[in-house]
């Protein structure tokens, strides 16, 4: 694929240390994307990167996989590195995936909704009805609070905003580029602040099972994201309107 030339679509993954399931988890992905018939670029946002993830992901690229783009993210953020991604996504429509997911179901999905111009953006749902949730017990208590915080705090009216999602790069990219908060919930305030500029959002549900333990525990993110749920909330009820 030239680089003169924007792919049509723009796949973004965060990644963080995943060199145990990364070759895999590319292989299978890019081999299925490929079946859509579209052109494409798979951006693999990595932070913070420390064993062999970057050079198993440029070894894949130099090979059989040219749609694959390296970016590094210096810090452990996944915010900072999901961010980096879609602003550095070349395509019309942008699809953020889980290393540990690549749901091409899901982008077969979302894509009918977006080139039927049915709204701007996607979001693949672990907690509407319909959807099969087979993380640990933790992790899906975890989805369950922080929604209801979001609920709470911002009045947002959805069920989920981490994970899987695909929108219009245009639209999305003022939205983007505002967000305040990084890591664990960049991905919220995205959603959270699409929906308050009243772009057209759906929801889809989505079957998900772990593939593998989360690289960061789960209790010891928890002081980070009540810290960064309180800068969310004074930006967007109180930075926004000053």
């Amino acid at each position: 694929m030239s680089n003169a030339t924007p792919p049509e679509l723009t796949i973004v993954i965060p990644v963080y240390n995943e060199e145990a399931i990364l070759e895999r988890a590319l292989r299978g992905l890019i081999k299925e994307v490929r079946t859509l018939e579209r052109s494409f670029e798979v951006l693999l946002a990595t932070n913070g990167c420390v064993d062999q993830t970057i050079p198993i992901a440029e070894e894949l690229m130099r090979g059989d996989f040219p749609e694959i783009c390296v970016l590094e993210c210096p810090e452990p953020d996944y915010g900072a590195a999901l961010r980096m991604g879609i602003l550095a996504a070349r395509g019309h429509i942008v699809l953020c995936d889980e290393i540990d997911l690549c749901d091409v179901d899901f982008y077969r999905r979302a894509l009918r909704r977006l080139d039927h111009d049915e709204c701007d953006l996607v979001v693949g749902s672990k907690a509407m009805r319909g959807s099969r949730d087979r993380r640990p017990f933790t992790r899906r208590m975890a989805t369950r609070v922080i929604n209801g915080m979001l609920w709470a705090s911002l009045g947002f009216e959805g069920t989920d905003t981490h994970g899987l999602k695909a929108f219009l790069r245009d639209p999305m990219l003022p939205i983007v580029e505002s967000c305040a908060v990084n890591k664990d919930l960049f991905a919220s305030e995205m959603v959270i602040r699409a929906e308050r500029k009243g772009l057209r959002i759906q929801e889809i549900p989505i079957e998900l099972e772990e593939q593998r333990s989360p690289p960061i525990h789960l209790v010891k993110r928890v002081p980070r994201v009540l810290k960064d749920m309180a800068k969310l909330v004074y930006v967007i009820r109180v930075k926004d309107r000053e």
